[in-house]
């Protein structure tokens, strides 16, 4: 059986109206999981989902309570004994608000210009999501024997916490024989990308209270602590502000500098300096070549201060010396790097320079790095170039994604990675948009993988 490009895309063209509308719909419910206030759109959208399961022909649909958010599984039967294969994705999404952080839009209303699709969450990740569920409709339709399974989260922007006990308690339901991820980034709108690694991830609260209230810079200047001065001057002893190497000692011997293959490898992708500066609405980097630029967003550990709260934040000035300050960090690990040592080495090391200082360590991601020789790898660049025209490119992911590590081990089956997302889409960023070319392009893609999966 071999099924068409143009048979796809016909049955694309009759059902995009409601495709669509759905998209609107889910878009539209503000699954906020770093907020509290929106438990209830959580839950809205978990019970959107297992409808739209329901409606694609999932025959076992279930949503799953944690101590957290609710995970949602469902299964679509196609043949008994043929290949089972999971498609994973998150529906949660990160916070915005019109006015801010940069956003012009209402982030939760769903609007369309020159076929792009802007909302929370249209790229990351309930755009891949729908795609890929309209994928295995589709292929269901046309007759694809492989068996498909979707595990659909709701915290994986605040890390993934309670996914563990989610595939514990679900594992006997799980019949998939290898996961297939839509959740990451192409390099170039021209090429797509094969991610075959994701780096992990260590986050850092550092507080520092030196005092009970503000007081006057004329008066104690000098002589009081200012807990912002030595949490920024802490910053600066981690890391180069100037080249963004990490300083903090023995971190050098944790990780190993790509190789000049797998640079190649990511500027043969299509990257340009131009493109990612323009879609990422960049006007200066610390480096301007492009094996650089991929070495340090791609293939290298990184270190970033999120932001510093403590002192006076309002109009105009105020001259006093704060008694509390607060930095948000986090460090970006690539493979063979593990997070506890990473907080342990930075832990060490802050305390050295400020005693006093109080560290909360938030959940550690381990990297992973993808099976290589496996016939899937094959099958997922023969669909992208099914689904849009294009050889790919064999990429790692600078992101991380908790539930990864977890699924790998917990359901010992090798992860693979199929994203459709692109660097402009402005993934945790102001409007943040899908393009519908990587809907109907993601579309052929999934329904190509389905149909070579259930083929061998």
């Amino acid at each position: 059986m071999t099924i068409s490009v143009e048979k796809i895309n016909a049955i694309i063209a009759s059902e995009k109206a409601t495709f669509l509308e759905n998209y609107k719909r889910i878009v539209e419910s503000p699954s906020v999981s770093a907020q509290h206030e929106h438990q209830n759109d959580i839950r809205e959208t978990a019970q959107i989902a297992a409808g739209y399961l329901k409606e694609a022909g999932a025959q076992f649909v279930k949503i799953y309570e944690t101590r957290g958010n609710p995970v949602v599984f469902g299964r679509i039967t196609n043949k008994e004994g043929a290949p089972t294969v999971a498609v994973y994705n998150h529906l949660d999404v990160q916070p915005a608000a019109k006015g801010k952080d940069g956003w012009t839009r209402d982030p939760f209303a769903f609007t369309e210009e020159n076929g792009r699709y802007y909302s929370r969450g249209t790229t990351d990740d309930k755009g891949p999501a729908m795609t890929a569920l309209w994928g295995a409709k589709i292929a269901s339709q046309l007759g694809v024997p492989t068996n498909i399974e979707f595990i659909w989260e709701l915290e994986e922007e605040i890390g993934s916490p309670h996914f563990e006990s989610f595939i514990e308690e679900a594992r006997k339901d799980i019949r998939a024989e290898s996961v297939l991820v839509s959740d990451t980034l192409w390099l170039s709108p021209s090429t797509p990308s094969i991610t075959r690694g994701l780096r992990g991830l260590q986050g850092f609260l550092v507080r520092l209270r030196t005092g009970q209230k503000d007081v006057h810079s004329g008066v104690t200047g000098g002589a009081a602590r200012n807990p912002i001065t030595e949490l920024c001057g802490l910053i600066a002893k981690c890391v180069n502000t100037t080249t963004g190497e990490i300083l903090i000692p023995g971190f050098d011997k944790t990780w190993k500098k790509p190789s000049q293959e797998d640079i190649d490898d990511h500027v043969r992708s299509g990257f340009t300096v131009e493109n990612f500066k323009a879609a990422n609405k960049l006007t200066s980097l610390r480096v301007n070549t492009p094996e650089e630029v991929v070495s340090r967003i791609w293939l290298s550990p990184t270190f970033e201060v999120h932001g510093i709260a403590g002192g006076y934040q309002d109009e105009g000035l105020k001259t006093v010396v704060p008694p509390f300050a607060e930095a948000k960090i986090s460090m970006r690990l690539v493979p063979g790097q593990k997070p506890e040592e990473i907080a342990k080495l930075f832990t060490e090391f802050a305390k050295s320079i400020i005693p006093d200082c109080e560290i909360e360590l938030e959940h550690g991601l381990l990297p992973y790095a993808a099976p290589s020789h496996l016939a899937q790898n094959d099958y997922i660049a023969k669909a992208y170039e099914f689904g849009f025209g294009a050889k790919p490119a064999s990429v790692r992911e600078g992101g991380s994604i908790g539930a990864v590590v977890t699924m790998a081990e917990k359901l010992n089956v090798p992860v693979l990675f199929m994203g459709m997302s692109l660097p402009e889409d402005s993934y945790h960023g102001p409007d943040e948009s899908f393009a519908w070319r990587q809907v109907e392009g993601g579309v052929r893609s999934f329904v190509k993988y389905f149909e070579l999966l259930g083929s061998k």
